[in-house]
């Protein structure tokens, strides 16, 4: 579980990156060519989902596992294994019908795609090159026959895809990635697509501090703005307290339609 310490953090601050520089000096050379690397990607693509889709470009070209959050194999089988874990405890069914928003390269939806039915698994991304990667995946594991749907997608107004149809809509370090706008947008539209009793789970970085964000990639809000946001859609939130239990990092909300 997070300290009431590290949720105080803002690691945009000055004073945070002197103190974490000379704890991690190993990491000053790398930060120092992601800063460069964002800047030229921030002035070349200024609206946010085509620079984060350069980023993943950049980022996939060297290591789709990496990519995606995960430093070596290991790390990628057991991150993807421990979202699968946590919705198999929660209920998730083979018959049930699934969107996966920011699916990447499938390191938690090769477990969904084998759990469920055929035809039920819905993969979306923003990244031609990860959902390349994606495919790669599918084939590795000898999961054609389950034929899951994988799209590109440019925003997250979810409107291409049917009324009141997912029993399970997933979101996986995707809002740790997302200004508030992105959020706004998707929990305005998930409520559309979800069916009866189905749920929205999201994982986003928290903070209980001053809200903020590092080279517009990394955004950590408070939990009340996010559940207050989804209230103001029409949505009930909770705050997933079984997930911190987790070694993750993240923590989790769970959205569904209101009354």
């Amino acid at each position: 579980m997070t300290s009431p310490k590290a949720l105080l953090k803002n690691r945009a601050h000055l004073t945070h990156k002197v103190r974490y520089a000379v704890s991690n000096p190993a990491r000053i050379a790398p930060y120092l060519r992601r800063t460069a690397r964002d800047s030229w990607l921030r002035l070349k693509h200024p609206d946010h989902i085509a620079y984060y889709r350069a980023v993943m470009a950049s980022d996939t070209a060297r290591d789709p596992e990496a990519a995606v959050g995960s430093h070596g194999h290991d790390r990628w089988l057991a991150l993807g294994q421990m979202q699968f874990d946590y919705l198999l405890e929660h209920g998730i069914a083979p018959h049930h019908r699934m969107l996966d928003i920011g699916c990447g390269n499938l390191r938690a939806g090769r477990l969904f795609i084998g759990h469920l039915d055929a035809g039920h698994y819905y993969g979306i991304d923003i990244s031609p090159d990860i959902l390349i990667s994606a495919k790669r995946t599918l084939t590795a594991y000898g999961l054609q026959d389950k034929l899951p749907h994988l799209t590109l997608t440019r925003n997250l107004t979810l409107d291409f895809l049917p009324d009141r149809y997912f029993d399970v809509v997933h979101a996986h370090s995707v809002f740790s990635h997302s200004p508030i706008a992105v959020i706004d947008e998707c929990l305005a539209n998930v409520g559309r697509v979800l069916a009866p009793g189905g749920f929205f789970d999201f994982t986003f970085d928290r903070t209980e501090g001053a809200e903020h964000q590092v080279l517009r990639e990394d955004f950590y809000y408070r939990t009340g703005t996010l559940t207050a946001l989804a209230e103001r859609h029409g949505l009930r939130a909770r705050f997933m307290e079984d997930w911190e239990e987790r070694p993750h990092g993240q923590s989790k909300i769970r959205v569904s339609a209101g009354e």
